[in-house]
Parts: C-alpha cells; sequence; structure tokens
C-alpha cells in the first residue's frame, strides 16, 4: 500500500542520518544544508516478531513483512514559505506524504553545523511550524476569498467553506496547526480535505540526541523541551542517536545483538520510529500463514474482512463468502491450525467482522 511519512527538520538535525538507518536507498548526508535536494524514498519492512513466530510454525518458503514509505525531504529554513532555500519545492515534497516525521536536534556538537548557530528545540519547531501555517494560511486564504465571492449565489458548499475558513484563517494565523483544529461537522472536514493542508497531516516527533543520552533521556534538557513541546501538542516523541542507528543498519545481522547490548539497547531504535510512523497512519497488520509464505498484511484499522480480503486481490473482496480467523497468540500457543479448530479457537466470521491487529486469517471467496 501506498502509505507514506516524509521527514522533515531544519537542516543539519540529522534526516539523512536516519533515513539511512531506515533504508538501503543511502541518502547522501554532509555538514551543509540541502545536501537532499531531491526527495529520497525508501520501502522499508516493518519489524514483527509475530511474523517470525509464524514463520517457526510453517518455515515457509517466502517471508514477506509489512512495508511503509519514508521520504527523506531536505531540510525547510526561516522563509521557505515564501520560497527561501528551495522552500516551494520542499513543501511540494510534503504535500504528497500521507504523516510528517518532525526530526529535532537535541544533541551538541560544535563540528555539525547548526543552521541558526545554537541547539534550541523549541525555535527549531517553531520554525517549522510557522513556515509550514504561512504556507496553509495563504491556501486557505485563497479559498476564502473563493467562497465569498460564490457563497453569495446561496451556494451551499461555499457557504460551509466560508464559514470554516473564517475561522481556519485566525488559528493557522495565531500559529496552530490545522490538525488541532475543531470542525463542527463532516461538512466542514470535506472543506479542509480538499485543501491538503500540511498542519493537517499527522506527525510525531524524533528527537536526535547523542548517544550518551540514550541511557537517560531525561537527563537531556533539550529533549525535556521537546517532550514538554510534543505533551501539550497531544503527539508522540521518540528519542534516538541517529549516527548510532546507521551504524547499527551497516552491521551484519549475526553481529547486531552484541552491538545492542555493548549499547544498552533491546532493539534498534528505528524500530520504534517505523512502528509509531504505521500507528499514526492508523494502519494494523493482519497475517496470512502456510507452508509456501506467511506475510503480514497493512490495512486500516476498522476495515472489515471482505476489505482486508481485498488488499491480497480485489477478487477476494468481490467475491468473499467468509474468513477463517485465528488469534496469533492461539495459534503460536498450540502449534498448528488443526489444534485451533479443535480447541475452539478458530472462527468463522463474515462481511460485518471487524479485522483486529495479528489475526491470522484464511479467506474463502468465489467469483
Amino acid at each position: 500500500m501506498g502509505f507514506s511519512c516524509g521527514i522533515v527538520g531544519l537542516p543539519n538535525v540529522g534526516k539523512s542520518t536516519l533515513f539511512n538507518s531506515l533504508s538501503t536507498a543511502k541518502a547522501e548526508a554532509a555538514n551543509f544544508p540541502f545536501c537532499t535536494v531531491e526527495p529520497n524514498v525508501g520501502i522499508v519492512p516493518v519489524p514483527d516478531p509475530r511474523l517470525d513466530a509464524m514463520a517457526a510454525i510453517y518455515s515457509p518458503q517466502n517471508l514477506v513483512p509489512a512495508s511503509i514509505r519514508f521520504v527523506d525531504i531536505a531540510g525547510l529554513v526561516r522563509g521557505a514559505s515564501k520560497g527561501e532555500g528551495l522552500g516551494n519545492k520542499f513543501l511540494a515534497n510534503i504535500r504528497e506524504v500521507d504523516a510528517i516525521v518532525h526530526v529535532v536536534r537535541c544533541f551538541e556538537d560544535d563540528n555539525v553545523t547548526h543552521v541558526d548557530g545554537r541547539v534550541d528545540p523549541q525555535s527549531d519547531v517553531d520554525t517549522i511550524q510557522t513556515e509550514l501555517c504561512l504556507r496553509d494560511l495563504d491556501s486557505v486564504t485563497k479559498r476564502l476569498e473563493r467562497a465569498r465571492k460564490q457563497s453569495k449565489g446561496g451556494d451551499a458548499v461555499e457557504k460551509v467553506a466560508l464559514v470554516v475558513c473564517e475561522r481556519l484563517v485566525a488559528h493557522l494565523d495565531g500559529g496552530a496547526p490545522a490538525r488541532s483544529f475543531e470542525y463542527i461537522d463532516e461538512k466542514e472536514e470535506s472543506v479542509a480535505a480538499d485543501l491538503q493542508l500540511l498542519t493537517g497531516k499527522p506527525c510525531f516527533y524524533v528527537a536526535n540526541v547523542d548517544e550518551e543520552s540514550l541511557a537517560n533521556v531525561d537527563g537531556n534538557e533539550h529533549y525535556l523541551t521537546l517532550k514538554k513541546l510534543a505533551e501539550a501538542e497531544g503527539v508522540k516523541v521518540v528519542a534516538i542517536c541517529a549516527s548510532l542507528e546507521e551504524q547499527i543498519s551497516e552491521l551484519d545481522a549475526e553481529d547486531q545483538p552484541e552491538f545492542l547490548e555493548s549499547a544498552g539497547l533491546s532493539e534498534p531504535g528505528l524500530n520504534h520510529v517505523i512502528r509509531s510512523g504505521y500507528e499514526l497512519l492508523g494502519l494494523i497488520t493482519y497475517l496470512t500463514a502456510g507452508e509456501k509464505e506467511c506475510r503480514a498484511w497493512t490495512v486500516q484499522r476498522g476495515a472489515t474482512a471482505p476489505q482486508a480480503a481485498g488488499v491480497i486481490h480485489t477478487d477476494f473482496e468481490r467475491g468473499f463468502i467468509k474468513a477463517e480467523v485465528i488469534w496469533w497468540e492461539d495459534l503460536v500457543e498450540l502449534g498448528s491450525e488443526a489444534k485451533c479448530r479443535d480447541a475452539g479457537k478458530l472462527a468463522i466470521e463474515g462481511k460485518t467482522y471487524v479485522v483486529k491487529d495479528g489475526d491470522v486469517i484464511h479467506f474463502r471467496f468465489n467469483v
């Protein structure tokens, strides 16, 4: 599926280093602004121990994890909304992604230049948010002008647009992102959806800390500043050391556990970033399992069984008859589908069944 997270932030905060660690598609990382001019795209597997558990049972020929797209977008700077620093191009790249991963520098290093000459998470976040709000304000203002003209003719949609855009202008002008705006009804939401507002996209923060801070991030004052900001916005913050993650990603799989242990980590911090992006987009995973293939499939939370079947093939949804569903933990505990059936752990579900994260499903269909 085409869900994507755009990695944004000021220049030299660790965006490309993070992307390099996430993906085998290497972006150039250098100590100067705008080293990433074209957005780099990486398809990243979603870590899922449940899939490994299925593999232990079935010994499949193929093992296919779920995946999510990460897009490395070049650093924004003050004035980007007016075209500064190739701002128009970068803002257009942000418009094309589904969610935003905002990387914020939370480490001191005299050898790595900060675009503003100092490390200040509050200022960095304000700069990015201000530029995105200004671009959204421009879009909403133009829509408001059109609504003022066309609502005079009695057009119902334009009347709604007039009201909601007036409130959105005041909201954005105050520096608040569109995702914190409260809509009265679905009609207002529909008007805003057509605008594709940058600050309306879901977002979480990645605090790029130094390696020493990993053992006690609450001892890092920059991280605490960012954490406070995130809590006020009601969004998540994930702490990683991007340079350490890049070292981990370059190791062979068999060498990673020892390195992680020496760094005091149970798993790469990137796993938390990937899972956070997946959750932010409202995605869940269901599994199909067999000797030929064990696979994780991505669906939106709230998807019904026929909709989940359609992810595999549209014919599955069109000719859906039923779904045979086993909870993954029951399958791991009992060791086979036959034993789950005998124990009453295999459920036959119909068209209204809402898929749960971790369901193991076999679809029956006829076309």
